[in-house]
């Protein structure tokens, strides 16, 4: 498996018991979804190694308490402590009209209401506390916040995305 066909799920925090078991944090708004999961991939040096669960639980809101076939002591349990683990993208379910995972939209046209076509979705930066829709038109990056109020449509079929922005925040960039 490649990890561009998954997504990130979270990563393996800690050792939960002497038998083996870890605590998965789940980097997601809906940990509840993730209970039953039969396997995972994680990465091990640079590859994806998918690990079959025995036995999963939510624990304590954001952790999945898990028992991998094969992981039987601490020693074992051990080697995986801060490994990502990731899913196939076919393991997310499908999101319908204005709601989009972050990978789904690199690519859209981005118009804004406004000012029109504005440049495509590069990249999404999520490493501050607001996301941010990375868009390049020609050679400039234009940076808008990703709030909802400002998402009018998202066009899955055209890969379009229509932007409402406040006057002057794609101004500023454009001249």
């Amino acid at each position: 498996m490649r990890k561009e066909d998954c997504f990130y799920l979270g990563k393996i925090a800690k050792k939960f018991s002497f038998k083996g078991e870890v605590l998965i944090y789940l980097d997601t708004d809906e940990p509840e979804m993730y209970e039953d999961l039969e396997s995972v991939f994680v990465e091990f040096n640079k590859n994806l190694i998918p690990f079959f669960i025995e036995k999963g639980a939510l624990h304590k809101g954001d952790f999945l308490r898990v028992k991998f076939e094969e992981v039987d002591s601490e020693e074992d349990a051990d080697r995986l402590i801060g490994s990502a683990v990731y899913l196939p993208l076919s393991a997310l379910p499908k999101l319908e009209g204005n709601k989009f995972y972050f990978h789904e939209v690199i690519g859209f046209d981005v118009e804004d209401v406004r000012l029109g076509n504005i440049g495509k979705i590069v990249s999404i930066n999520d490493s501050s506390a607001q996301p941010l829709f990375e868009i390049m038109k020609d050679n400039t990056e234009i940076l808008v916040p990703m709030i909802d109020d400002f998402i009018v449509q998202v066009d899955r079929a055209n890969k379009k995305m229509i932007l409402n922005t406040p006057e002057g925040l794609v101004d500023l960039y454009l001249g």
